[in-house]
């Protein structure tokens, strides 16, 4: 799809109210419900069992399939390995044929929409009739699922009223009990009339060859007992090893899919059931297994991506995705959606297809979190936009600018320029708008000005001598903090002081790398981690000290993961990201500070997503925040993603904006004077979001608070004033 006519379905979706009001709503209410269903669990150690029963199966595929073969022939069934799609299209075609079907009745099946099946058995004539209630929906409004689990999650009930009345000949209501009569009535006929049944399934136990479904309708076993024959369409993914490896999957599938303890239905087939020929006498079935390929074999294969067939489908990740909740899954997705459809997408129909859809991943990380087969869905979407990246080549301008990042004195040296060049359109520490073609890339709002003078030129004066020195930290600034907020790091060398902390700034660091690893340019990643390893390198330090999360992330993370293949670097890489670490963490281990006389105040905070999920820290800032004299005020969803992202929030202003809007409604609704966090890049975001619907609350960095509470050795206190939260 061209870049051009993937941006008008952006927009067209955005302006969709409805969509949003739909999506949305699931979204809010989802969170909550999912805790409440996962009470009195523990889902790390479930979720565990899940990844290791799932992984081996993996690893067992080959082995899982002819053992699941074996097992369901010998109860009387028929198995056909399909390595494609296309292969596993022509058996059922050729079924069909055979025994003369010209109805069919369908329960739930993405593998089915994954290879087509639908087209092609029309195509030959042949009545296909979708019985999920949202399928059937769908099929009547001749659109595709939006989502994995709940296919129709994007339409209102007023949608439907309207859907069914254009094609039932009869006015409906939108009144959901009268339109679930309607699908009842309806549908009974085409189950009584089909020839044959086609149904997918959540697990396939190899050691017994038994199929389960889980479902909250009467739908399937209709489906899978009254036609005379009977198609499973299977994906290799969905094998476990025994029949005891159900249980774990039980009790994550619902609770993550829908929230729910069980299903409706839980229906465990295993060979055939009896066919009926006429009210009074049952004849034999045929049952047909069709074992899908299409890709998986070689997911299993790319060490990247194996970890991908751990995936139950519940479709939690979508729950969760700021950017699944705007766009739904007819933007974002292909046949499967959101973020692990990205994955699958580009395994099943090729790496092409999942282009455009790939870059509406925030990398926030909730997916990855509440994921019940332990995937780490930004780690293989990254993974996919390097690989993209390299196959295709980055556009013109993102590869100069990159080009330019990575190069550390012109880098420096264009910041440096563009601080005076800045002047005409900045007021006061705000850059009010951007000239010519450069004025969409504030997205409306306000960006923070580059300092006039950036840390690494300032650090010198306010670095303190520490008399009784307890230890050396060696700071990475990040850009945004040597360039744009020097006040930042400046409280973090005030606050590092005052715990005896020695801090040294090494003038050979650079960019982290981040925005190069996220746009998929592995190249120019790989150049700067290189280059600031080699910056500390001569540093004596015990620590390297961050307070920019994303920084951090990319410092203790993601460098060994680029140099780990590079023997000369691996190592290297290792023993500087084993020192790395955030400036809270540091500060709470060290003790926390000392905190002075002045008046309390009522804060809340953010969590930024890196400092959350990859560095697993939100109790101490929260603590540090509390001994320095604030009233702590959670505020609804505070590990939302705010919509900065890096680069995101300029490559898609249309999509961070109603993030951003969501975000500021949940600070605001807190009731406190400041909004505190520990991400340059969120302050940045936040700041400017505040800013701009002039909400009076203030915005500030932790270290900032820490810096301006901390208390002198005379009893005083410090009166450091941020000078980063503008109004």
């Amino acid at each position: 799809m061209a870049e051009r006519d993937f941006r008008q379905q952006i927009q067209h979706v955005l302006e969709n109210q409805v969509l949003r009001k739909a999506l949305g709503s699931f979204g809010e209410s989802y969170t909550e419900a999912r805790e409440k269903a996962y009470a009195g669990y523990d889902f790390e150690q479930l979720r565990g069992e899940v990844a290791r029963i799932k992984a081996y199966a993996a690893e067992h595929m080959a082995e899982m399939a002819q053992q699941f073969t074996a097992a369901a022939t010998a109860r009387g069934a028929k198995v056909y390995h399909a390595k494609t799609g296309d292969e596993a299209k022509q058996y059922i075609l050729d079924l069909a044929e055979r025994c003369g079907v010209k109805n069919i009745v369908k329960s739930k099946s993405m593998a089915t929409e994954e290879i087509g099946l639908n087209e092609a058995l029309l195509r030959k004539g042949i009545d296909v009739q979708e019985t999920d209630l949202g399928e059937w929906i769908l099929q009547l409004a001749h659109q595709r699922p939006s989502h994995m689990v709940m296919p129709a999650i994007h339409m209102t009930r007023e949608q439907v009223a309207d859907v069914f009345t254009e094609n039932l000949g009869e006015k409906n209501e939108p009144d959901i009990a009268a339109l679930v009569k309607t699908a009842r009535k309806e549908l009974r006929s085409k189950f009584l009339a089909a020839d044959m049944g086609i149904s997918g399934a959540n697990i396939a136990v190899a050691e017994t060859g038994t199929l389960v479904m889980l479902t909250n309708e009467g739908n399937g076993r209709l489906t899978a007992t009254l036609p005379r024959v009977h198609v499973f369409l299977v994906g290799l993914e969905k094998f476990a090893a025994k029949f005891e490896d159900i249980l774990p999957i039980l009790q994550t599938l619902p609770r993550s899919a829908t929230a729910q303890q069980i299903t409706s239905y839980v229906s465990m087939i295993t060979g055939p059931t009896p066919a009926y020929i006429n009210e009074l006498e049952t004849g034999p079935k045929e049952f047909h297994i069709v074992l899908l390929d299409n890709g998986r074999s070689a997911m299993y294969a790319d060490r990247k991506f194996k970890q991908a067939l751990q995936c139950i489908r519940c479709g939690s990740c979508l729950n969760v995705c700021p950017a699944y909740q705007l766009l739904g899954g007819h933007v974002y997705g292909h046949i499967y959606t959101g973020g692990i459809g990205t994955i699958l997408t580009a395994f099943t129909q090729g790496l092409e297809a999942s282009g455009e859809i790939q870059n509406l991943c925030l990398q926030c990380g909730k997916c990855a979190e509440v994921c019940p087969g332990e995937l780490d869905i930004p780690a293989m979407i990254l993974e996919l936009r390097n690989r993209i990246g390299q196959q295709k080549g980055l556009p013109y301008i993102q590869k100069i600018a990159l080009g330019v990042v990575s190069n550390r004195r012109l880098f420096h040296s264009l910041l440096k320029i563009a601080a005076k060049a800045q002047k005409p359109f900045a007021a006061g520490r705000m850059i009010r708008h951007l000239p010519l073609f450069t004025a969409n890339l504030t997205g409306g709002m306000n960006l923070p000005a580059i300092a006039d003078v950036p840390l690494r030129d300032s650090i010198a004066k306010i670095n303190q001598a520490v008399s009784e020195p307890k230890g050396r930290a060696a700071l990475f600034a990040g850009c945004l903090i040597d360039f744009c907020y020097p006040e930042i790091g400046e409280s973090v060398v005030k606050v590092l002081n005052s715990k005896g902390v020695v801090v040294e700034f090494p003038d050979a660091q650079s960019c982290c790398g981040a925005p190069a690893n996220y746009m998929g340019d592995r190249g120019n990643a790989v150049k700067l981690a290189k280059q600031n390893i080699e910056a500390f390198a001569a540093s004596g330090a015990e620590y390297i000290v961050s307070a920019c999360p994303t920084c951090t992330h990319m410092l203790a993370h993601e460098f060994v993961e680029l140099l780990k293949d590079n023997p000369a670097w691996a190592d290297k890489a290792k023993r500087f990201a084993a020192k790395v670490t955030d400036f809270s963490q540091l500060v709470h281990a060290l003790g926390g500070i000392q905190a002075g006389k002045g008046e309390n105040f009522r804060t809340t905070y953010h969590d930024s997503c890196h400092l959350k999920r990859s560095l697993g820290v939100f109790r101490e800032p929260r603590q540090l925040l509390v001994s320095a004299g604030a009233e702590l005020v959670e505020m609804k969803e505070s590990d939302r993603c705010c919509g900065f992202a890096g680069s995101y929030s300029v490559k898609f202003p249309e999509i961070s904006a109603p993030i951003l809007e969501r975000k500021l409604k949940n600070i605001a609704e807190s009731g406190a004077e400041n909004v505190c966090m520990d991400c340059p890049g969120c302050l940045m975001q936040i700041s400017r979001g505040l800013n701009a619907q002039g909400i009076q609350i203030k915005a500030k960095h932790t270290a900032q608070i820490l810096a301006e509470r901390l208390a002198d050795p005379g009893g005083g206190e410090e009166t450091t004033q941020s000078s980063s939260t503008w109004d």
